[in-house]
């Protein structure tokens, strides 16, 4: 059974979704627990693949039975067994404590939204597992015309947001497969493994150059890497928040693997960081990324388009990292994308949980709520320390690695960016604590007279579960940190990259 992990992940949620559409004909109830088990099956699969990696080492799935370069092969080492775990658990742990979203929103869509779903969920784990350059441009189209279809669903606005959405990520989809077109042009062979070996005698050729710059636009702008980043804020706000704390936490981290996986096994570290010499200007666009992601947050006034600034400026978090040249930016780079993941979820799941109970995610919508849903804002407090950087919480120590990169890099500016992001999180957080904590202020409060509290009106428990098992996730995996640097992360860096 353990032999076919790597087919189960993506072969179990692919024809689930066929089977999801069919039962949304002939019994809508159905649809959630065939997501649930196709997406819990995924999860397992993920995780035991990783604990294979762990006690085997790099793992070569060959499939139909098909030698690479010919047949295509999932290729799974420490790296994308990672981010494998983490995409498949956020997707299922979002996907239980958005039942009852779904269900208020999507009344009579519940069976083509689950579809979507878990076909968007195939296409981000295919992205991941595939050693094959041109079946992940396959993938990556899987992935993003579900995504299309998922943020159409939401609000007055969604369509539009969509739409442009849509045409930035055809841009980057056409990007990418431009420069897959010039490495097969140069090489003959598309499997990732085989073009790493056939590259070195040919990093002079202005090919392999046009190749590697094509390919990484593509990508920058399907993780919204500023400036390419337009299309996100209005797409992730209007969304329904189910899908919105799907595509989060997962799309743009799912992006930056595929970066860092053209760098450290197609191109290699040598031809990225010193035959190109390029690493230090992509880290100055990393910086004005994270302080513009900062400010431009800064200037709004609902929940929602907040965090997606925030998601903005994680990635420039990321991608100065990996850029950094060095072992402990490229550390900090890959636990940043499992920790911001899973603190993206963490208060995408919130606002999910706001609008539910108060169908709005405006600052002023957000008076008095401690007092209304004590456990969703309990949650909410986690993942802001998380994401300002409050140790024991994971976003700590990803933040560490990063700033003691930046520092043997000598790049006092991403440095700065980092600190300067944290400072600007901290001011955004406390003035939604502010807000959902103090007010409304009332003239009882002001005149020291006895005031009634509102009642409670919390979310729904299978809302609120998923929720806390995230905020105590930020917590474990923040105490956790040196294992997961130790056994997993130090193995999927090469030895070069000191």
């Amino acid at each position: 059974m353990s032999e076919q992990y790597p087919a189960l992940l993506v072969v179990v949620p692919l024809l689930s979704a066929l089977v999801i559409c069919v039962a949304g004909w002939v019994n809508k109830r159905l649809c959630f627990p065939i997501a649930v088990a196709a997406l819990g099956v995924a999860a397992y699969s993920c995780i035991g693949l990783l604990l294979r990696v762990l006690d085997e080492g790099v793992i070569v799935y060959k499939l139909g039975g098909w030698d690479p370069p010919m047949g295509i092969a999932y290729y799974v080492d420490h790296l994308n067994g990672l981010v494998l775990s983490v995409v498949s658990v956020v997707a299922l742990l979002n996907l239980i404590a958005s039942k009852k979203s779904i269900d208020q929103e999507f009344p009579d869509k519940i069976g083509p939204f689950y579809t979507l779903y878990v076909l968007m969920v195939t296409g981000l784990l295919g992205i991941v597992v595939t050693g094959d350059a041109f079946n992940l441009y396959v993938l990556l189209e899987i992935a993003a015309l579900t995504g299309y279809g998922l943020l159409a669903m939401g609000e007055d606005r969604a369509p539009l947001a969509a739409l442009n959405y849509l045409y930035m990520g055809t841009i980057g989809a056409c990007f990418y497969l431009l420069g897959v077109g010039y490495l097969y042009i140069v090489t003959g062979s598309l499997n990732m493994v085989d073009i790493a070996k056939i590259l070195p005698s040919l990093y002079q050729s202005k090919a392999v150059l046009g190749a590697f710059i094509i390919l990484m636009v593509g990508v920058w702008l399907k993780m919204a890497f500023f400036p390419l980043h337009a299309w996100l804020p209005n797409a992730y706000t209007y969304a329904p928040s189910a899908a919105s704390s799907l595509i989060a936490p997962l799309v743009t981290k799912v992006m930056i693997y595929v970066m860092i996986r053209f760098i450290l096994t197609v191109f290699t570290p040598e031809f990225a960081f010193n035959i190109l010499a390029v690493s230090d200007s992509i880290v100055w666009l990393a910086v004005i990324a994270i302080v513009m992601g900062a400010i431009l947050a800064l200037a709004e006034r609902n929940l929602k388009k907040m965090l997606t600034y925030i998601v903005i400026a994680e990635v420039g978090y990321m991608v100065g990292g990996a850029w950094l040249g060095n072992r402990a930016g490229m550390t900090g780079a890959i636990l940043h994308i499992v920790n911001d993941a899973l603190m993206t979820l963490c208060v995408f799941l919130v606002a999910g949980n706001i609008v539910y109970k108060l169908k709005g995610y405006a600052f002023d919508d957000l008076k008095g709520l401690y007092r209304k849903m004590p456990f969703t804002m309990t949650a909410f407090t986690v993942g802001v320390l998380s994401m300002i950087g409050v140790p024991p919480t994971c976003g700590f120590f990803s933040k560490w690695y990063l700033i003691l990169g930046a520092i043997r890099a000598e790049h006092w500016f991403f440095m700065g960016a980092l600190l300067f992001s944290s400072l600007v999180n901290a001011v955004l957080f406390f003035r939604i604590i502010e807000i959902a904590f103090f007010e409304p202020f009332t003239d009882h409060h002001a005149h020291g007279h006895d005031h009634q509290p509102e009642p409670i009106d919390e979310a729904p428990l299978s809302m609120v579960v998923p929720l806390w098992i995230v905020a105590a996730a930020l917590v474990i995996v923040g105490i956790y940190t040196s294992d997961i640097v130790t056994k997993i992360i130090q193995f999927a860096i090469p030895e070069g990259i000191l």
